[in-house]
């Protein structure tokens, strides 16, 4: 699972690194950040297609914890910052999202935490060095029912985060991981006008294999507070 994770980028680095179509980036006050948790707006990568324009790239801040379009509420009780890619594409509440709504949300790396025998959590921080992790991830916007219909501030971006099985590195730290997509697979993932399936997903997971392969990993502080001293290697 990913159940923390670290974006040191500015905006301009993160419009710079996904090629974000100009006067698409609406990430507002985003600062970097060390200590993202579910609910936390994070920012995402998503392509929308307006017109007969073919698709745009944009850079938007999202709610991590997805919500599906028939809920009643922002946030439902069951977790939903993760989602399996064995079976998300039957899932109702991703399966929408794999047909069409397909984002990369970037990390600088992510938090594990090992639990011994005798239930010691020592918390980890995996990363590609110098290196952004574009985590495969899927999208959905939300409407408030308590609003009116033209008024903008009832729409609410959230997004999921897939995993999959651990490599065998990261399997002595927990058994899941985040699919961290190569960068010659985003332009393919991110396309609103691919129909996305459960095939698509495992294409997915086997493709990003050999990068999740080369994670590295050390053991970090008590994750507390938010700054770069978080993900430090532990003295």
């Amino acid at each position: 699972m990913c159940g923390r994770f670290a974006m040191d980028k500015e905006t301009d680095e993160l419009i710079r690194e996904f090629v974000i179509s100009e006067g698409f980036a609406n990430i507002g006050s985003w600062r970097p950040a060390w200590n993202l948790a579910p609910t936390d707006p994070v920012p995402i990568v998503i392509e929308s297609v307006k017109g007969d324009d073919g698709p745009v790239r944009r850079l938007e801040l999202a709610q991590w914890w997805l919500t599906p379009t028939w809920s009643k509420v922002l946030k439902l009780k069951a977790p939903m910052f993760n989602a399996r890619a064995e079976t998300a594409a039957s899932k109702a509440s991703f399966k929408a999202s794999v047909a069409s709504k397909r984002a990369v949300i970037p990390a600088t790396g992510y938090y594990e935490w090992r639990t011994d025998a005798d239930g010691t959590k020592t918390p980890y921080f995996i990363q590609l060095p110098g290196e952004i992790i574009g985590m495969a991830a899927l999208y959905s916007w939300w409407a408030d029912p308590s609003k009116a219909n033209d008024d903008e501030s009832r729409w609410h971006l959230t997004a999921t985060i897939l995993t999959s099985d651990a490599v065998d590195q990261l399997v002595g730290i927990h058994d899941r991981n985040p699919v961290p997509l190569p960068r010659d697979w985003w332009d393919h993932w991110l396309d609103p006008t691919i129909v996305g399936d459960q095939d698509l997903l495992d294409e997915a997971v086997r493709a990003a294999l050999p990068l999740a392969e080369t994670l590295e990993f050390h053991e970090v502080a008590p994750v507390k507070g938010d700054g770069p001293e978080l993900i430090a290697p532990l003295d």
